[in-house]
């Protein structure tokens, strides 16, 4: 105690006090602290952050619906060419979506289409184009079906790993397992652009395509050909070409086949584009 007078001021409580109330605001400031630390996103506000995503991924999905009740007329046939239409429209508003995100800026120039040309989505936005209005076929909804299947499956994962990092394990496993199929189900679509060529000429032959329909889609194989992001077009048909003249010089081959088989080569590499 320090005396002044009469009185006594007791120094030792007062301390006491001031250290407990310094406690108790640095306990406050630590809780207010641990409270502005940002948690993990949920899956919602990663779809509400990436709008244009999700919408081509509930686009996506829905061609894979159209798509699955195409080939598997549940429904009656009747409605599975409407099925066959509709996944074909959504693909084509997929297509767009996509080219929008990747070229945002339109512009009604040459060089602007030279560059749209140039895209993947705008291959099959012209792609839905040319077999929407025409005679279904089975082989022309594979390509929208797979594509739209790995890339859904892409943006599933990425709103899986946004909710959790283990969460919907099953689901995780499925999406592995076509992840692991990736290569396989492209170089499948890339069979079916090739093979859908000749299928047009014969549904032109057979009265259910059009007259422009095999020029169109000639133009459309020369596109998937030359694309920078996409080579298994181009890799197949050197695979097939490979394979096709291997088989044709053996002994066992008639003279006729292995003639025709490469005049047909020489047709074809002919009309391959110049800049592969």
């Amino acid at each position: 105690r320090i005396h002044f007078g009469a009185s006594a001021v007791p120094l030792s409580s007062d301390l006491g006090r001031c250290c407990r109330c310094r406690a108790l605001q640095l306990v406050k400031a630590m809780a207010d602290s641990s409270q502005n630390v940002p948690q993990p996103a949920g899956a919602v506000q990663f779809m509400l952050a990436n709008k244009l995503d999700t919408a081509m991924w509930v686009s996506r999905l829905f061609t894979v619906y159209c798509s699955a009740l195409f080939i598997l007329p549940l429904l009656g046939l009747q409605e599975a060419a409407s099925f066959y239409q509709r996944a074909l429209l959504a693909n084509a508003l997929t297509s767009t979506l996509r080219l929008h995100q990747r070229l945002p800026h339109f512009q009604l120039s040459r060089a602007f289409l030279t560059q749209a040309l140039l895209e993947d989505s705008c291959h099959y936005l012209l792609y839905s184009l040319i077999f929407v209005n025409s005679y279904p076929v089975t082989m022309s909804i594979f390509p929208v079906l797979l594509f739209s299947l790995l890339h859904a499956a892409t943006y599933t994962k990425r709103i899986l790993d946004a909710k959790g990092s283990n969460s919907m394990i099953f689901m995780r496993s499925i999406l592995d397992k076509l992840h692991a199929n990736q290569l396989n189900i492209l170089k499948f679509i890339a069979c079916n652009e090739i093979f859908l060529m000749p299928a047009t000429v014969f549904m032109l032959l057979s009265g259910q395509g059009s007259l422009l329909q095999p020029f169109i889609y000639y133009r459309f194989l020369t596109l998937r050909y030359t694309s920078r992001r996409n080579p298994y077009c181009r890799t197949l048909f050197t695979e097939l070409r490979i394979i096709v003249e291997h088989l044709i010089m053996k002994p066992a081959c008639p003279d006729f086949v292995r003639r025709l088989c490469l005049s047909s080569i020489a047709f074809i590499s002919r009309l391959a584009p110049t800049a592969a």
